[in-house]
């Protein structure tokens, strides 16, 4: 090799090796820092809570630098990797879901908190589950039973959806964040079943066992299905989901009258899931303030 060609191939390594450095140091500096909090969300549920409306040019512009999103699932089409935060521009769960109630629900959060405070969402969902899927004791009955589509998803979570959630929520502990809220919205293939309340507290109760967090320390955030007003198909499973707060004394009903959903009647539209995370976020403001 050339003196000059050497030359020119070592500056070129120099480089590499430099850029490598920074970026590994600006990925470290994007979690958190000194003089910064870190507010982690956990989201679970079926389809609405994973995102069904098709993502608009609106959802993904002026996304705060301080609205953050932990990978759930590897993602090659876009170069996701699981475990790694990123600017939560959607889709935040699987690869190719759509947009979500979180989106907006952590855009609301941003608007309003201090600009030292980040908000990290965790959302792992599973469309068209039961509450069952995230049930730690029983979940595997369950997925044996499930259909091969359901099952396919659940692969994608390592075979266990609810240990994934609890994995990426310690490492999100790990990484300086304080839980601060729980979002669920699912129901409408428990529609009709008086005992998913009970049902949905044995998750909410292990969550916080899991991640060492003291009883009813933290609130949980429940969505109502698409409303009778939108003909929605389990309008009926609202009553259920407001005896929530009978169960768990740290939990809040969101409602969707109002939020536009679409015409199978399970899922919002983009403007309703808008309207909604919207909702989850001034709730989770009223709590924080208080």
């Amino acid at each position: 090799m050339k003196t000059n060609d050497l030359s020119i191939y070592l500056l070129l390594l120099l480089m590499c090796f430099v850029c490598s450095c920074s970026n590994k140091s600006e990925a470290k500096d994007y979690v958190n820092s000194a003089d910064e909090k870190l507010y982690v969300f956990l989201c679970l549920g079926q389809s609405n809570m994973e995102g069904h409306a098709r993502v608009e040019s609106i959802d993904t512009i002026d996304v705060s630098e301080r609205l953050l999103v932990m990978q759930a699932i590897d993602c090659p089409n876009r170069n996701y990797q699981k475990g790694e935060w990123r600017k939560a521009i959607p889709p935040m769960v699987r690869c190719y879901t759509g947009l979500s109630p979180a989106d907006y629900f952590g855009r609301t959060l941003i608007d309003s908190l201090p600009d030292n405070i980040r908000i990290g969402i965790v959302n792992v969902a599973v469309g068209g589950c039961r509450i069952e899927l995230f049930d730690k004791d029983n979940y595997q009955s369950y997925v044996e039973t499930s259909a091969d589509w359901l099952k396919n998803m659940v692969d994608e979570y390592d075979g266990n959806p609810y240990e994934q959630l609890i994995s990426l929520a310690k490492k999100a502990q790990l990484d300086g964040g304080e839980i601060k809220g729980v979002l669920l919205h699912q129901g409408e293939s428990n529609s009709g079943e008086k005992e998913w309340p009970l049902k949905v507290k044995k998750v909410y109760d292990e969550i916080l066992a899991d991640l060492s967090l003291p009883t009813n320390s933290v609130p949980l955030l429940a969505g109502e299905m698409v409303s009778e007003e939108q003909n929605g198909a389990c309008y009926g499973m609202n009553e259920i989901i407001n005896t929530l707060p009978q169960y768990i004394e740290n939990a809040y009903v969101i409602s969707s009258k109002g939020c536009e959903g679409i015409d199978d009647r399970l899922h919002f539209s983009a403007q309703g899931y808008r309207e909604l995370g919207r909702r989850y976020g001034n709730q989770m403001l009223q709590i924080l303030n208080n």
